[in-house]
């Protein structure tokens, strides 16, 4: 057999010589750093394959990754995008400033919020703080700003914030500025006038707060008012404490000493302060018996030191009600001035001799329910109007109310009486004896007080009580003769005539402590202002009450305040 052996035939591929020495000659002329006189070889297709595998895998890992950035993810990184390049932020304004009717600065700003501290006045000024979790989810505020969180900063918060600016701010991925957007400026806040004099605010609050210190009573309040507008010349709560503390300091421990001690200093007397009156309450209990003719101004009654009543259940059993003194035979001008009790039983629950203590006499008096519209129609009981957060009623006894706290218990005659001389459950606010004082210096006009400034160009708000002429001048001469020659005789001023009534009024079961008021209104034939001031819980035995301290306040303004008495 043939044994044939089959080989491959190799392909080659002739070159010419003359290629070779023309190669050979132009060698020296080829750039070698280019690559020139290489000769090239072909890619196999093994190689060209594997190349545009490798393109096809890495371009479907892009497009996939693309993909998914954008269909499955877009929404979230185009808001992470916007977050991290566009910026808004809120520019803050300055806070306004408040004043007092002379110009003073009481509050205004440095590095904080600063405040001047007069004595007595924080409780109407206010303080600012930061805004809680609701305010901030509500946009009542923001986080970072301070807002009014009690008196006139809070009452006022809306024009002493001013108006928040804004700023877009371009920032790069690491938080750097990149450049500033559009801006709009911040409107600072307004300023707030107040008709608060706080020299005279800081007089009567180091008065009462004298007194109080000097006799061991517990505090007190004052409050001096303009009869024709309103306006509130002073308001002093007494103890009281510094503003600051809430925004330079904000000590912790300073703050709940404050809030755990008995005085109070927190709270404001002047309008939430509930006192029993007492014979305050007897200038607008004649008032009321006059328009009523339940008496004559010129009749007089009889006080031994007591009146006693007959158990109408039991004819030997009598209820003896006192009176502070024996007065004798007293008009109503008599009993306003010297205060008598038995006069204003009589008049307040009527009266039937028994033959003992006032033989003969029989005298109509007001009942309970007459005696409670009369002091409602003075603002007793009611809301005065005053701007200020917080403001208490008070309370006039009636039998609904007695029944609604005493178990269902009926009113009694002995009720009325003790009503009628400001006690029992009668309390009331100093913002309402002030203004129902200026009703009776006006003949009549209840005005709405304020605690800001009045232009000329304001309404003043009040309520007008028609009761004829002459019954205000009676009562308001039997007030002053209670300066001349009655129980606020220490009110007496050679500059200035006064006319005043002065009350005690007894607390607790034991009645050893006491409330001492003193009310009224200067000058006397043209009034311009009307003042209250009280001293509460000191003891009984205690003979120097709140005249005494009245009386500083007014030889005060009689030398430095001459335009609020003249």
């Amino acid at each position: 057999m043939f044994n044939f052996r089959w080989r491959k035939k190799k392909r080659t591929r002739y070159v010419a010589p003359d290629e070779v020495f023309m190669d050979s000659h132009n060698t020296p002329r080829f750039d070698t750093h280019t690559l020139e006189g290489r000769i090239e070889r072909p890619m196999s297709r093994g190689t060209f394959y594997m190349l545009a595998g490798l393109f096809v895998l890495i371009a479907s890992l892009f497009l996939f990754k693309i993909g998914s950035l954008e269909i499955a993810r877009g929404g979230e990184l185009r808001d992470r995008s916007e977050r991290n390049t566009l910026t808004k932020s809120a520019i803050f304004p300055t806070r306004g400033v408040i004043y007092d009717r002379r110009g003073i600065l009481l509050a205004w700003n440095e590095n904080d919020r600063i405040y001047k501290y007069v004595p007595g006045l924080a409780p109407v000024v206010g303080y600012t703080g930061k805004p809680n979790k609701e305010e901030i989810i509500s946009n009542i505020a923001l986080s970072e700003e301070r807002i009014g969180r009690s008196g006139v900063e809070r009452l006022s918060n809306r024009i002493l914030r001013g108006t928040l600016g804004e700023k877009i701010e371009e920032r790069d991925a690491r938080g750097e500025l990149v450049s500033f957007g559009m801006q709009v400026e911040p409107k600072d806040g307004g300023a707030v006038s107040l008709s608060i004099d706080s020299e005279l605010n800081a007089i009567l609050y180091e008065a009462i707060d004298k007194l109080s210190r000097e006799k061991e009573f517990e505090g007190g309040a004052g409050v001096v008012m303009d009869v024709g507008t309103g306006e509130i010349l002073a308001a002093a709560s007494v103890p009281s404490f510094d503003p600051n503390i809430f925004v330079t300091k904000n000590d912790p421990q300073i703050i709940a000493r404050y809030t755990n001690d008995p005085m109070k200093p927190f709270l404001d007397r002047v309008i939430s302060g509930q006192y029993t009156p007492g014979s305050i309450i007897k200038p607008f209990m004649a008032l009321a018996a006059l328009s009523e003719n339940i008496i004559s101004p010129t009749k007089k009654l009889l006080s031994t030191g007591s009146i006693r009543v007959q158990n109408q259940f039991d004819p030997t059993s009598y209820t003896v009600f006192k009176d502070w003194k024996a007065h004798g035979w007293v008009d109503m001008r008599e009993a306003i001035a010297h205060s008598s009790d038995v006069y204003f039983y009589i008049i307040g629950g009527g009266f039937k001799s028994d033959g003992g203590d006032a033989p003969g006499v029989r005298q109509e008096g007001l009942g309970i329910e007459r005696i409670e519209s009369y002091m409602n129609m003075f603002g007793f009981g009611e809301s005065t109007g005053v701007e200020l957060y917080g403001e208490s009623l008070g309370t006039i006894p009636s039998p609904a109310w007695k029944k609604e706290n005493f178990d269902g218990e009926e009113w009694r005659l002995g009720n009325t009486y003790h009503t009628s001389i400001g006690q029992y459950g009668f309390q009331i606010t100093p913002i309402q004896m002030v203004r129902a004082i200026a009703s009776i210096a006006t003949d009549g006009n209840l005005v709405r007080p304020t605690i800001f400034k009045v232009n000329e160009r304001d309404k003043v708000l009040a309520q007008e009580i028609v009761l004829p002429k002459e019954h205000w001048k009676v009562v308001k001469e039997g007030m002053r003769m209670s300066v001349t020659h009655g129980t606020a005789m220490r009110l007496s001023n050679e500059k200035v005539k006064v006319a005043a009534k002065t009350g005690t009024a007894e607390l607790g079961v034991g009645k050893d402590k006491v409330n001492s008021l003193v009310v009224g209104f200067l000058p006397y034939d043209e009034p311009k202002i009307s003042f209250v001031l009280l001293i509460e819980k000191g003891p009984r035995a205690n003979t120097v009450g709140a005249s005494a301290a009245m009386r500083e306040v007014i030889d005060w303004m009689v030398l430095h305040r001459p335009e609020y008495i003249r």
